[in-house]
């Protein structure tokens, strides 16, 4: 492969290059790879898993794993074990940085009870029909919900009731408090905390409210230390609320500042490969392919019976790069990577596909000969291996032709060939 062991760079790569010259995180960099268990990885994740943790060991930095399990109706431990697998397959996963949201879950409860205390959330009792209604739309101001003006104290009092789970689902929910006019749709008092009573695979029935992803997701990236958040553009509208949440909060003395920063790359889109994972469910249920490790499907669980490598994913995400602009990545560009990295690292071996049975008429039945095939024709140093000639063999049916167009020069009648590695036939 002719790709350089420097590194690519990216606008990214250049926004930390900036920061370290800054001095703004005092030399460190600490990134994270934040997977939901309720699926399977899959090609568009291998992406970002190559980003986050490439950059990091590039500076020499950590990159956090962390499963954000704050919806226990669609999270298993099956996934978590399939996830962490597919990670290590890849070449990372380093347990001591390993977390999941669920490990912050009282800490993020605290951090919202900051936020009431502080007037900057309050309890909403609307139906999610009402809140929908007054959100507003991308040309009208939303409308203040009728509860906005509840007393510090009553919010506080409902905020604490909904932990001690005295209230139903969809009874009541925290929202922030910052403004139901801006433009920003994602600013108008964005949902904090839902009451959900649902089993959780690792906290139990311990918790009967849940944070939201926009909430979590930048608090558990503040607790870490993270100091560049990598996520895909989809989320490039969310920065207002991500910035918000941790500035408020450290105002209140839960971090300290400089605070993590969120950027926004382009996600992964390969022509005639769905990568969406409601999609690719669809594929699931609707059995239209043998699971999540079928290998049309575009899992790594898939990927790894294609028999496709992780030096061919990392050589793939080297040559496609980072960029804020969407395209779509022709599927041909990851099977040459694929090829690349397997011509240099794969021994040869012989296979017929559609076998048509030959018998050679004048090589005596009980006989052998032993041949030698290189394991690969461009690295000798590899050696040999025995290839064994009898008199009944298996070539391929196209090999062979009895009423031959002109030019064929392959098996035909009156005519000859050599076998690969053997002698000549006729």
């Amino acid at each position: 492969m002719s790709e350089s062991n420097e590194p690519i760079s990216h606008f990214i790569r250049n926004r930390i290059d900036a920061d370290q010259e800054k001095g703004t995180y005092g030399g460190k960099v600490t990134t994270r790879f934040p997977p939901e268990p309720n699926g399977f990885l899959h090609f568009g994740h291998a992406k970002s898993i190559f980003l986050n943790f490439g950059l990091a060991q590039d500076y020499d930095g950590i990159c956090h794993l962390r499963f954000d399990d704050t919806n226990p109706v669609k999270e298993e431990q099956a996934f978590v074990d399939a996830i962490r697998e597919d990670i290590e397959w890849l070449g990372f996963r380093d347990p001591a940085h390993e977390h999941f949201a669920s490990d912050y879950f009282e800490t993020l409860y605290q951090g919202a009870l900051a936020l009431v205390k502080a007037g900057l959330a309050y309890v909403d009792s609307q139906s999610a029909e009402e809140m929908r209604a007054n959100r507003g739309t991308l040309k009208e101001p939303g409308t203040d919900s009728p509860y906005r003006t509840r007393s510090i104290e009553e919010n506080v009092d409902l905020f604490t009731r909904m932990r001690n789970g005295e209230f139903s689902d969809g009874e009541h929910i925290l929202r922030a408090k910052i403004d139901m006019a801006s433009p920003n749709l994602n600013m108008r008092d964005p949902a904090i905390y839902r009451i959900r009573h649902a089993h959780h695979h690792r906290t139990g029935d311990s918790w009967p409210i849940y944070p939201m992803y926009d909430y979590a997701h930048c608090v558990s990236d503040a607790i870490e230390g993270v100091t560049h958040s990598l996520c895909t553009l989809e989320f490039e509208d969310h920065r207002p609320l991500y910035d918000w949440f941790v500035d408020k909060l450290a105002d209140q003395g839960f971090f300290k500042r400089p605070l993590p920063q969120q950027i926004e790359f382009s996600r992964l889109n390969l022509t005639y490969m769905p990568l969406s994972k409601r999609k690719l469910i669809q594929l699931v249920d609707g059995e239209h392919v043998d699971g999540w490790d079928d290998p049309r499907m575009p899992t790594l669980k898939g990927a790894r019976r294609r028999g496709f490598t992780p030096a061919g994913f990392k050589l793939f995400t080297d040559r496609i790069g980072v960029s804020k602009s969407d395209s779509l990545i022709d599927f041909g560009v990851l099977e040459d990577c694929m090829r690349e990295t397997l011509n240099e690292s794969a021994e040869r071996r012989i296979c017929v596909l559609d076998p048509l049975k030959l018998v050679l008429v004048n090589f005596p039945e009980d006989h052998e000969e032993t041949c030698y095939a290189p394991n690969h024709p461009q690295k000798p140093d590899w050696g040999k291996r025995e290839v064994t000639l009898t008199r009944e063999l298996w070539i391929e049916r196209g090999d062979f032709a009895l009423d031959p167009p002109k030019k064929y020069f392959r098996l035909k009648p009156d005519g000859e060939v050599r076998l690969r590695y053997g002698f000549i036939i006729k």
